[in-house]
């Protein structure tokens, strides 16, 4: 008898917060529920980009109820992801720490680029095959549309327009006016600008829209008599004149249109109708998946999603010319290092620190492709903003935090705060990733000898079997010197033995 497991997926969005639960039977995914909350979080953000308390207290309130839900529901088998709204808010990290008191599973901050993948790949999962999908999700602070082939995203962007911010920006005065809907269809045209013409280059078979603006543009479509549901552009050009019909948006009354999504409808509408119109979509169907779903898919297949990172770390280390045996014999260097301390320092070899690690390792010195002087803050900073399909926001931190604190310096008061890992793990592989490098810092073909480590009293220490190990190597001897001061400054401890000098 094969038992099902239950899984999970929450998409904590700017306008409303979702979640899906399906059982997975065999290969099967079977939805079995979906629950959604309007919060309406990013009306919360202030003009220091604070999420304000009340927002904070809608948010929390609709995840104690998505709490009750989840009740026995294991840790690996829940993923929640949060999009425009908390990747923007300046105080998103306390919203978090305060999340997981009510909901005890970790919360991803995603990129843009990375929800334009899931949305795609959720997408892709629950529609009829064709060769190449256009998939478009108008959120409450982002957009994103994305081309691919098969469950391959090959063309995507997120770009800051929702139906929230552009009814803030455009409809704050709750009037409906074609004046206003210029205004809003405007500033999306400009910001589609750079990419429209790559899209109607690339082309598409079909197009497809998904979440809570365009579906409940196809519902009033639907009740304005085309039954079909489909979107067109002359549809939508209907659809604004009959909203202008109304002086205000509190006095819409169309029939598929809810209360709840009545306050936000116009500014997507508009944000529709510019992309419809620049992308010169014919027809735009409606897909009930989005970015949940593809959470789901993503996490039943994790193998795939382990072949996605690795397959975004080995294009970054090739676009950026990386000395590929070199960073392996640091990687090699730095596994073994942690191997001998992971249980002391209570980091499970499971855990995706390793991975993390691994990756920092193999992509450590991508800055070096724009200059040598500097190039771990160059690989910082490649690392934290360039697209990597795969990595949540928080991942893409660690990496970046790894590599800046690889070398010179180490300047820890500009270490930014962690949610999802602790401040003392990745002040370990600071330290495991340092020496790796060190212990790596000749460049030659003469192996790096058999080294161990220990840790006393949050003393670490470097020893060889070889005693003679560092007098043959001066070099070396005097980088480890070097990197002792380092520590020393740090307030860290860092002793080798069989050097005179030690700390």
């Amino acid at each position: 008898m094969t038992l099902a497991r239950n899984v999970a997926a929450i998409d904590l969005g700017s306008n409303s917060f979702h979640m899906v639960v399906a059982k997975v039977v065999d290969q099967d995914l079977q939805l079995v529920s979906r629950h959604k909350q309007r919060v309406r979080l990013a009306d919360g953000l202030d003009d220091h980009k604070n999420l304000d308390h009340a927002s904070m207290e809608r948010g929390l309130e609709c995840l104690a109820m998505f709490a009750e839900r989840l009740k026995g529901f294991d840790v690996d088998n829940v993923r929640i992801a949060a999009t425009h709204t908390l990747r923007q808010a300046s105080n998103a990290h306390v919203f978090i720490e305060r999340a997981r008191e009510v909901l005890p599973y970790p919360i991803e901050i995603i990129p843009g680029e990375e929800e334009a993948r899931l949305i795609y790949l959720g997408v892709a999962h629950t529609q009829i095959q064709s060769d190449t999908k256009l998939v478009i999700d108008i959120g409450g602070g982002s957009t994103e549309m994305i081309i691919g082939t098969g469950f391959d995203a090959k063309l995507l962007n997120s770009k800051q327009m929702g139906c929230v911010s552009y009814s803030n920006a455009y409809f704050s005065n709750g009037k409906l006016s074609k004046k206003n809907f210029a205004k809003a269809s405007l500033a999306t045209q400009q910001r589609l600008e750079s990419i429209s013409s790559k899209y109607r280059k690339h082309g598409w078979d079909i197009a497809l829209g998904s979440s809570g603006t365009i579906k409940a543009v196809r519902e009033v479509l639907i009740g304005l008599g085309y039954d079909d549901g489909r979107i067109t552009l002359k549809r939508l050009d209907k659809l604004i004149d009959a909203l202008c019909q109304w002086s205000t948006i509190d006095e819409i009354e169309l029939d598929g249109l809810t209360a709840e999504r009545k306050p936000v409808f116009a500014a997507g509408v508009a944000i529709l109708h510019a992309i419809v119109k620049d992308l010169r979509i014919d027809t735009l169907h409606f897909s009930e998946a989005a970015l949940r779903e593809g959470l789901l898919y993503e996490m039943e297949d994790r193998f795939k999603r382990s072949d996605i990172r690795m397959r975004t770390t080995e294009n970054l280390a090739h676009k950026h010319r990386v000395d590929l045996e070199h960073a392996e014999s640091v990687n090699q260097t730095a596994m073994h290092l942690l191997n001998q301390v992971d249980a002391e320092l209570g980091i499970s070899k499971k855990t995706e620190l390793v991975d993390l690690l691994q990756w920092a390792a193999l992509l450590h010195e991508v800055g070096l492709s724009i200059s040598l002087q500097a190039f771990h803050r160059h690989s910082a900073y490649i690392l934290r903003h360039t697209n990597m399909p795969g990595f949540n926001q928080e991942q893409q931190q660690v990496l970046s935090t790894l590599v800046r604190f690889q070398r010179k310096a180490l300047k820890l008061h500009e270490m930014e705060p962690f949610v999802l890992f602790k401040r003392k793990h990745i002040l370990t592989l600071i330290k495991i990733l340092r020496l790796a490098i060190v212990l790596n810092g000749q460049r030659n073909d003469e192996p790096v000898p058999k080294l161990s480590v220990s840790i006393d009293k949050e003393c670490w220490t470097l020893s060889c079997a070889d005693s003679h190990w560092l007098e043959e190597n001066k070099l070396l001897q005097a980088d480890l010197v070097t990197e002792q001061a380092y520590w020393q400054n740090a307030d860290w401890a860092l002793n080798i033995e069989s050097l005179e000098q030690t700390v």
